[in-house]
């Protein structure tokens, strides 16, 4: 049997004390890893030698400047050439032993797929979900499906799902590559769901793999989900992914809608005190909107799926659902 081989990249950024947990983690998966990337985003304090335990075959690289994740993870690639498959894992994502064997089983029974999403627990709740999939709505909203739910209480059973949750996913890379990979113009959040989009108008499809297990912190660096940091990378960046990727008839039917949110965000943050940071993510989000446009040709010129094929495969609920 001819198993696929497997690189594995995290990108790191001043948390070296997940990171170390994180490799500890990977040691012990079973399941070869021809190789891990290492990429530090110019951490403070970074130490000249990753620690042990750690992967065999682990490539350390220290950059001069904080590029995001976005582009930390294009930088790991060329490091990958001779994988199959490129499984991105966050250094706050901890893997179960047998995360690796799943994937691939996974990968073997469905050969159509090309992303496979992980079961995320809570890395200090286990009892939690983190997420199982990420869902993309019709409004351009996008969030981890079963996220802040007892796991009792939600049934994580092996499905499509429209995009993986990059802290723990795994993705063929020849499709990868051919797509560019990340935007780096994201530098982070969001980054995931508008590859995964790419990926869909590409004619690729994305499967949960509910017995493949992580444990996930979430923001360990950037602050928790309401930081500043995190609002504002996060809604610039949901604009541009609609803008880019929905299809040209879907673009203008679900506009009114996609442009309603966004006035309903500003709202909502401004009543939360965060005004000045809501209306710079989509002031800056507006000022990117040509440079979008001009990705957006490219991307709807090489279209394979049709908009029906996207239509089937977004959220049509009205409030977030969360299974």
């Amino acid at each position: 049997m001819n198993i696929p081989s497997v690189g594995v990249v995290v990108v790191n950024w001043n948390s070296f004390a997940e990171l170390q947990r994180c490799l500890a983690a990977l040691a012990t998966v079973r399941g070869q890893i021809r190789r891990t990337v290492v990429i530090d985003n110019c951490s403070r304090c970074a130490p000249d030698e990753l620690p042990h335990p750690r992967p065999d075959n682990t490539e350390y690289v220290r950059l001069d400047s904080n590029t995001g994740f976005a582009r930390g993870n294009n930088l790991a690639l060329p490091y990958l050439e001779d994988c199959d498959w490129i499984a991105l894992v966050n250094p706050d994502a901890y893997l179960d032993a047998g995360w690796l064997e799943s994937m691939l089983d996974a990968v073997a029974r469905y050969p159509d797929y090309a992303m496979f999403a992980s079961c995320l627990l809570k890395a200090n709740t286990p009892s939690i979900l983190d997420g199982a999939g990420d869902s993309y709505n019709l409004s351009g909203l996008a969030w981890r499906m079963g996220h802040g739910v007892a796991r009792q209480n939600f049934t994580v059973v092996e499905k499509e799902v429209f995009a993986p949750c990059a802290a723990a996913a795994l993705y063929r890379r020849d499709a990868l590559v051919a797509l560019g990979g990340f935007d780096e113009d994201f530098f982070c959040y969001f980054e995931d769901v508008d590859l995964a989009f790419r990926f869909r108008l590409a004619g690729h499809k994305c499967l949960l793999v509910g017995n493949a297990i992580a444990h996930h912190v979430g923001s360990a660096t950037t602050g928790d989900k309401n930081s500043d940091f995190v609002v504002y990378h996060g809604h610039r960046n949901m604009v541009w992914c609609y803008c880019k990727n929905m299809p040209s008839l879907l673009f203008w039917f679900l506009l009114p809608l996609h442009t309603a949110i966004n006035i309903a965000l500003i709202i909502r943050f401004a009543l939360r005190g965060q005004g000045r940071t809501i209306l710079r993510a989509k002031w800056d989000a507006i000022k990117g909107i040509p440079r979008m446009w001009r990705k957006r040709r490219m991307i709807q010129a090489n279209r394979v799926a049709s908009a029906d094929e996207i239509w089937r495969v977004l959220d049509k609920s009205l409030l977030r659902r969360r299974k």
